[in-house]
């Protein structure tokens, strides 16, 4: 039996995905505006945070902090990315390779980029580069182990397909398994730079001066619950934007991949 699927317009989803939002927001105010169930100190309601979220558009701070948290972490990215993907190729397509590096990766995955800190304060001290290889290490694995999978599952008739015709084994890598493994890659690196954008803001509570970690930690120091506010709503909105982006230029680069699917269905 297939399945039917009710088409929604787009926007009715902005519609609904705004009044979620909205909904929060009339309940935060509710509970701390006026009812004041908590204390300003623990949570402030919405109008003051957004007030100060204003005021430091205004002043640059916002857009200095967020600016660098977004250098930092797309960095990262493109270190691990540039890492992961040919490693991950390499472990997909031959087996010797993977013998070697699975187990190395297999150890060192488990353990949290948190746990990271300590050593990248001693190899790089306090600054952007330890901020920038705990992006790596939180981004890094994600796009090595969806690459080893998109290239392992590539369909062994495509392959087949490809010798039949005369291929050799690096027109066979360039030309069909790459391809074909290309919308796992980039899902792993949509997942991978996501894990980075957390990373970066934990590093960034510890190993550097600027940034929404930092700023959130001098906040919390402060007392200053509403720039903790913003600062978190800041990540929040950011992360969003990111994978908005992410899920846009996906759909372009693999419209043909939609296609199959909906013939399929």
């Amino acid at each position: 039996m297939m399945m039917e699927y009710i088409s929604v317009p787009r926007w009715s989803k902005v519609l609904l995905q705004i009044s979620g939002l909205l909904f929060i927001i009339l309940l935060w105010e509710l509970v701390t505006g006026v009812f004041h169930v908590f204390k300003w100190i623990v949570l402030p309601p919405p109008t003051d945070v957004f007030l100060t979220m204003f005021s430091m558009a205004l002043d640059g701070s916002l857009f200095i902090n967020a600016g660098w948290s977004l250098l930092r972490v797309l960095l990262g990215f493109l270190v691990a990315s540039a890492i992961a993907v040919p490693l991950g190729v390499a472990m997909g397509w031959l087996p010797e390779i993977s013998y070697i590096v699975d187990p190395i990766v297999e150890v060192i995955r488990p353990i949290p980029p948190i746990a990271w800190i300590g050593l990248a304060l001693l190899w790089f001290g306090i600054g952007i580069n330890s901020a920038i290889f705990l992006v790596f290490i939180g981004a890094f694995f994600p796009i090595l182990l969806n690459t080893i999978a998109g290239v392992r599952n590539v369909e062994k008739r495509l392959i087949e397909v490809a010798y039949t015709f005369g291929a050799s084994d690096w027109e066979v890598l360039r030309k069909v398994v790459i391809p074909a493994a290309s919308p796992t890659i980039f899902t792993g690196m949509r997942v991978g730079m996501g894990i980075g954008w957390m990373c970066v803001v934990a590093a960034e509570m510890i190993a550097v001066k600027f940034g929404l970690g930092n700023m959130i930690l001098e906040g919390s120091n402060l007392l200053q619950t509403d720039v903790v506010m913003v600062g978190m709503i800041t990540i929040g909105f950011m992360g969003l934007a990111i994978n908005v982006v992410f899920q846009a230029v996906g759909s372009r680069l693999f419209r043909w991949q939609q296609g199959i699917g909906r013939e399929v269905a």
